[in-house]
């Protein structure tokens, strides 16, 4: 949470030292103007005079060594502006070369129309001494630059506010964007809501692109650019389209996103229709050959739209900024900041580029002042803000994603790789059967936390000013229905107090009694639960991708990141913090220090080797050059530019590219002259995924040049000469492990490099509250930040006995480890189905092969697997050891289809002779024999015909990986009459050694939990786990069966559907209140057909899983305590418990889906595939 001081309104005295490192001004500017009071519902405190937030500690400068291009700072200024959702951060060099900083809301109509416009007004008056109308054009004679980041195109794609779109898509594709990957956000939200589409209209045009085939009858083949040759099927009919393109401009639609099949290849199309468009009035044409050349139509065709419903709004919007200029800044150098953290003039500023503006400033932040001071170190950006916290990663380059979803919109456009997790100062706390639950939900700005006096939730901003971590004394009286209050720790102990009293209602009454907690221990809960939510997406930057958490420095900006940072670092083994004297505004100074950024790009589609260097060469040579002469139209000379070569490279068969540089790799007599991008492919391949393949051939997708125009800017301080030790301005008491410390407090603004200050205490400046912890020491460096280290947490002990606030962070820690394993399997597989299609789950299991904790991956195997690991252990008994892996798909071993193979990895600890854990990963194999290719006959009548059968086979050995054994086993089905083996057997076997790799990652996060708290309290854990996701259910049902009672109904509910072929499929529950317990009686199903539609008995318990999961309405641990309350009775022989040998194949794809909407039926919370209505259990 921000924490804008309210302390002395007047300027600073002279430095009493007359050193030179004495502040000259207080930040903003001082010049007798105190704390803009800015309250919490937008408005301004009334008074003649509007000074900004104070801030700077000392003075500085931003040198410029490159004044033809940027112009000379003693004359003129320089203005870098993060316009945010809710604050508008301003950073301004002044003539002199001293700063300003100044902070403003970014919608206040009642005061000013554009934010950014008025921050500059502002500076420019308080610096010039004279007033400047709102109502007239600023002068620009002084102004040399001006850098911004907007989240205009941000809030406008959330909010559906842009451009009226029509799409014109190649004809029979007019569904395709709609219809999209059909990826759901929430796998148990019963109202699956459909992201809205950014087109109004659709038009279909008629032609048609082929890939060239040599067969009879085709056509003469052209080449694309990639160098695929191509078959024009259909020209583009341009006589028939143009009489809809009027009427799309009779409507009123000036914008058009124009995707034609093949177009990243063959854009002819695409051109010929751009130019008709334009020549009838269309306004704005976005091709997706041009958005973003790459293969995959989708999301071609998703970042098309988005361009065109973009680009006119922030087309506008850059308009309406010009006009408040005089000449509208014809003479001034004005650049936005795009979504890859680089800057682009205004002019070609675009919609699919711009939905990261505003965040990408922060990571260029970080990337130019903390990597530069940490000597290297790769740093982890940590940017806590009120609803959520924006992690990402930097080891001295940028790290982009091709591809990304923002308000269920996918784009295919370079992106920074940037994590965001639904926890921030204003993420609501809430008690929930037994778990500490931090967020999703938030406060918000209005009413805001409890301590704002206007009837707001408590959150993790409450929770730390209980434990005395944030001062009510450094905040402006700014709150309370008369926004003349200052923050109110009484309210924020009341609504804490509200939830500790549920906290020990069920210490004391629930199944395991322990002594209540004090309010304090429930805040630091809290507080302690949340910093495990937000390591999360940080081992997963890290960990997930072969880096070292604790090898990384931890970079805190953003108002709340603070008061979290040692507790984060600690728990992600880091030794160091680095807090820069602007971590407030670091979005801003990241614009103020970024560098101009061009890029080109085309796709290919060469191998890699020998014979095409050339070609690749001149491809790249090409782009370079279209770089270069880019920026030099800008005024930057060739000194000044640099350029970054790329090749997109994936192994041939696979579709996994990853965009190589060849920076760290010099070219070589057997590489392109470019450089040796084939090193850096294999050396990047099996960092990120462990293996490599290096019999397969290596294919280009793309070729890529990104060149920048460095913009000579650099951040100068004049460090503070210290004058003794640290002044103590006050000492308060904060809450740490153990009970209460005396914390001095100290002001940034008196602090000097050099000084040093022991933890705890707390740092406070303009814009946040430092937290340092105990055993932590911070110190003001040369550069006037802060550098925390780190001290290892004192040694405490956690027991085996129930504690609520380990179990909510165990619950998380668990399931981290499945998630990192998901992660590891995607990212190593070779097939489709797992790496893109993502039908794979990954689970960790208890020593009896109980599910402790499933990723929600795909919802039908979610209790099938826990059948699987329990089979083989009754199976194997105790032949099982180091070394040994499992592979099982067999229905009557908890299989669910026979594509489904379950890789299966016992975990064993030092001292004990049984395994303590297992880890499993299931995924789809798109051909494992049978009577058809893909191994999902329509026509199956035996299970033999579906393809190889694995009942319990050694996949492993003491270590060793069985490929001779397994590949005999998947050509075995080859010997059944009108059967076939295995038709892929590279990437079965690829797979395979991907869920290994996976299952190995699992046993190495295991181990260190283990390592961190002992064997016996985690085994102890997991038991808690099992038995708080079976309090949830228990309480769901006893809910809705007390609902039932309410209204006079029996506790018995039932519910019938049939298959296509007739069969029945019946379910009866009857709800026992008592216990919140429930039978459900699959009695009277129909029987066993003589066909595929068999599902086993494992399919129904994972519908059963899933569907209790979609009742209970909220996130709670996914594992076999949801099946623990209910007793399933399911009659052999029937469809849903079939013989060993019939056909399954369709049973689960399609008698589970059955199976769930008899269930919900049941319930009464959804029928098929209607809208849900409101079930019973909530009437």
């Amino acid at each position: 949470m921000e924490t804008p001081a309210a302390r002395g309104s007047g300027p600073p005295e002279p430095d009493a030292t007359g050193e030179p490192g004495g502040p000259r001004f207080r930040a903003g500017g001082g010049r007798g103007q105190g704390p803009e009071r800015v309250r919490p519902n937008g408005r301004r405190a009334t008074g003649a005079d509007r000074p900004v937030l104070p801030g700077l500690p000392a003075e500085e400068s931003l040198l410029d060594s490159s004044p033809t291009t940027m112009g000379s700072p003693e004359g003129r200024f320089h203005f870098a502006i993060d316009r945010g959702g809710t604050f508008t951060d301003v950073f301004a060099q002044c003539p002199g070369g001293h700063v300003r900083v100044l902070k403003l809301l970014s919608e206040d109509p009642a005061n000013y129309v554009d934010a950014p416009t008025e921050g500059i007004r502002r500076i420019l008056e308080q610096e010039g001494g004279m007033l400047l109308p709102r109502d007239r054009p600023l002068d620009t004679s002084r102004i040399a630059s001006i850098r911004m980041g907007t989240t205009v195109a941000t809030n406008a794609l959330l909010e559906r506010r842009g451009e009226r779109v029509a799409l014109l898509v190649t004809r029979g594709f007019r569904d395709l964007l709609h219809v999209g990957t059909q990826a759901r956000e929430d796998l148990f939200d019963l109202a699956v809501p459909m992201p809205e589409m950014l087109y109004e209209e659709v038009l279909e045009v008629d032609e048609r692109v082929v890939l060239y085939r040599e067969e009879p009858g085709a056509g003469v083949p052209v080449k694309g650019r990639t160098g695929d040759l191509l078959e024009v099927q259909q020209p583009v009919d341009l006589g028939g389209l143009r009489g809809k393109l009027e009427g799309l401009l009779s409507r009123g639609i000036r914008s058009l996103a124009v995707v034609l099949m093949h177009s990243y290849t063959w854009a002819q199309h695409e051109q010929q229709v751009g130019a008709l468009a334009r020549e009838l009035g269309f306004t704005h044409v976005s091709l997706s050959s041009e958005a973003m050349p790459m293969v995959r139509i989708v999301p071609r065709g998703h970042t098309a739209c988005a361009d065109a419903y973009l680009t006119p709004t922030i087309q506008r919007y850059v308009q309406g900024f010009r006009r408040g200029f005089q000449g509208q800044l014809k003479d001034v150098q004005v650049l936005f900041m795009r979504s890859d953290g680089g800057l682009a003039p205004m002019d070609s500023f675009s919609g699919s580029r711009a939905v990261l503006s505003g965040p990408a400033g922060g990571v260029v932040g970080y990337s130019a002042t903390t990597y530069r001071v940490e000597g290297g170190h790769p740093v982890i950006g940590f940017d806590m803000g009120g609803t959520s916290t924006d992690v990402s990663r930097y080891a001295g380059e940028f790290e982009h994603v091709f591809e990304a979803s923002t308000a269920g919109v996918t784009l295919q456009a370079p992106q920074l790789d940037i994590n965001t997790v639904a926890a921030g100062g204003g993420s609501r706390l809430f008690f929930r059967s037994g778990l500490f639950v931090v967020g999703p939900e938030s406060a918000g700005a209005h009413p805001g936390p409890a301590c704002y006096r206007k009837g707001g939730p408590v959150t993790v901003t409450d929770a730390n000013l209980v434990l005395g971590r944030l001062l009510p004394a450094s905040f402006p009286r700014i709150f309370g229905p008369g926004e003349d209050q200052p923050l109110s720790p009484e309210a924020s102990r009341k609504a804490l107090e509200a939830v500790a009293t549920e906290v020990n209602s069920f210490l004391t009454n629930g199944p395991c009694p322990a002594s209540p907690l004090s309010l304090e221990e429930v805040a630091m809960g809290f507080v302690r639960v949340a910093n495990e939510a937000m390591c999360r997406p940080i081992r997963a930057l890290t960990q997930a991708r072969g880096h070292d958490p604790s090898a990384h420095v931890l970079a805190c900006f953003g108002g709340a990141g603070g008061q979290h940072a040692c507790a984060i670092a600690r728990a992600l083994g880091m030794d160091t913090v680095h807090i820069h004297r602007h971590s407030g505004l670091l979005s801003a100074l990241g614009l103020a220090l970024a560098d101009v950024v061009h890029e080109a790009q085309e796709p290919c589609s060469l191998p890699y080797a020998p014979e095409t260097f050339v070609q690749l060469d001149q491809r790249l040579s090409r782009l370079e050059e279209q770089c270069v002469d880019a920026l030099r139209a800008q005024g930057f000379p060739r000194a000044q530019i640099s350029t970054e070569s790329f090749l997109h490279l994936r192994y041939q068969g696979t579709d996994c590219a990853l965009m190589v540089s060849a920076r760290q790799h010099p070219a070589t007599a057997h590489s392109p002259r470019a450089g040796d991008f084939g090193a850096g492919f294999v050396g990047r391949y099996m960092r990120e995924f462990g293996f490599i393949i290096p019999e397969r051939p290596v294919v280009v997708d793309d070729v890529r040049v990104r060149g920048t125009g460095r913009s000579g800017l650099r951040l100068e301080y004049v460090p503070k000469a210290q004058s003794g030790p640290p002044r103590v301005d006050k000492t308060t008491r904060c809450y740490f492990e153990g009970g209460y410390q005396e914390t001095p407090v100290y002001l940034l603004g008196e602090l000097g490099a050099g000084h040093k200050l022991q933890g705890p205490c707390l740092l406070i400046d303009s814009n946040s509250t430092i937290l340092v912890e105990p055993a932590c020491q911070a110190e003001v460096t040369e550069t006037g930040d802060i550098r925390i280290s780190v001290g290892a947490e004192a040694p405490g002990t956690v027991g085996a006995q129930l504690d609520p606030i380990h179990l909510s962070i165990f619950s998380h820690r668990f399931m981290s480890i499945a998630e990192q394993m998901g992660r590891i399997l995607q990212r190593t597989a070779i097939s489709t189905n797992i790496k893109e299609r993502l039908d794979f789950s990954c689970a960790l299991f208890g020593p009896d092969g109980g599910l402790v904790s499933n990723a929600p991956h795909i919802p039908v195997h979610l209790g099938a697997m826990q059948e699987t690991v329990q089979f083989q252990i009754q199976h194997v008994g105790a032949d099982l050891h180091p070394g040994d892996v499992l592979l099982s798909n067999h229905p009557c071993a908890g299989g669910s289809h026979l594509p489904d193979l379950t890789v299966i990895t016992p975990v064993f600890w030092p001292g004990q002779t049984r395994p303590v854990f297992y880890v499993a990963s299931r995924g789809h194999h798109a051909d494992i024999g049978g009577i058809t290719p893909g191994s999902m006959p329509p026509h199956s009548t035996t299970l033999q015909q579906e393809g190889a059968i694995f009942l319990s086979f050694r996949l492993v050995q003491a270590g060793v990986f069985q490929e001779e054994a397994v590949t005999e086993a998947l050509r075995a089905p080859g010997n059944i009459p009108g059967c076939s083996g295995t038709r892929n057997l590279h990437d079965n076997l690829s797979d395979l050694r991907a869920q290994v790799a996976a299952n190995q990652k699992g046993i190495q996060l295991v181990g260190e939990l283990i390592g961190q708290y002992g064997l016996d309290v985690v085994q102890a854990y997991m038991g808690h786990i099992q038995a708080n996701a079976e309090l949830a259910v228990r309480d769901m049902l006893r809910a809705f069966g007390t609902s039932r009672q309410a209204q006079g109904l029996p506790l018995e509910v039932s519910a019938e559907d049939h298959m296509d072929d007739g069969s029945p499929i019946r379910l009866r529950v009857q709800i026992d209140v008592s216990e919140g317990s429930a039978v459900f009686d699959f009695s009277g199903t129909g029987p066993e057909v003589f066909g595929n539609l068999n599902a086993p008995r494992a399919i129904t318990l994972s519908a059963l899983i899933y569907c209790l999961r979609c009742l209970v309405g909220r996130d709670i641990p996914l594992n076999q305590g949801c099946l623990a309350p209910v007793h399933v009775v399911i009659p052999k022989g029937s469809i849903l418990d079939p013989s060993p040998e019939a056909a399954v194949v369709g049973g689960n794809v399609l008698t589970s889906q059955r199976v769930v909407d008899v269930i919900l039926g049941a319930f009464g919370a959804c029928a098929a595939s209607q809208r849900p209505f409101v079930p019973a259990r909530a009437a």
